[in-house]
């Protein structure tokens, strides 16, 4: 296992739809691991293949807080396929470091994926885990949460975090 970069705004790549996974090797196994190891390390409670570079369909999530025990999912070729009731929650990325937003989505979901051996699963998901699911998909979609806001605070959004990355390379 290893930590991988993660991968920043305005990076291109984080803009691509990313591939189906079609082999469940060694290879998908590996990237997984390095996933799950560089999202514990951000930290992070989710991480999509695209933000270490690597445009294949594969999430890692664990939403379970420090006080409760790991809820590690690792979910390739993703798919939500129910949704419902609505959400608005204050989002971060690790793509998008020290900026937060609140937006709107779906607060319950089932999503069906493969895990690394290619078996089919699924999870249902309310509250925080459900968010992340939608997140991390979105991710896999060329999609990040700020492209959820509206024209005018994606506009504010670009203005501030250039100031913030600004702020960032001074120190």
């Amino acid at each position: 296992m290893a930590v991988r970069t993660i991968l920043h705004y305005p990076e291109p790549v984080l803009k691509k739809i990313s591939k189906p996974v079609v082999h469940f090797d060694e290879a998908l196994k590996q990237l997984a691991a390095d996933m799950v190891e560089t999202m514990y390390d951000a930290p992070g409670v989710g991480l999509a293949a695209p933000q270490v570079g690597v445009l294949q369909r594969v999430i890692v999530m664990d939403c379970s807080g420090k006080e409760n025990p790991p809820d590690l999912i690792v979910a390739v070729n993703p798919v939500l396929v129910e949704t419902e009731g609505e959400s608005c929650e204050e989002e971060g990325c690790l793509s998008v470091p020290e900026y937060y937003a609140v937006v709107k989505r779906f607060s319950r979901v089932t999503m069906n994926y493969q895990d690394v051996d290619g078996n089919p699963r699924q999870r249902q998901a309310e509250d925080l885990l459900a968010v992340a699911m939608q997140h991390e998909i979105d991710h896999l979609q060329g999609i990040l949460f700020v492209d959820h806001l509206s024209p005018l605070k994606r506009s504010i959004f670009r203005k501030k975090y250039q100031k913030l990355m600004q702020q960032r390379d001074e120190e």
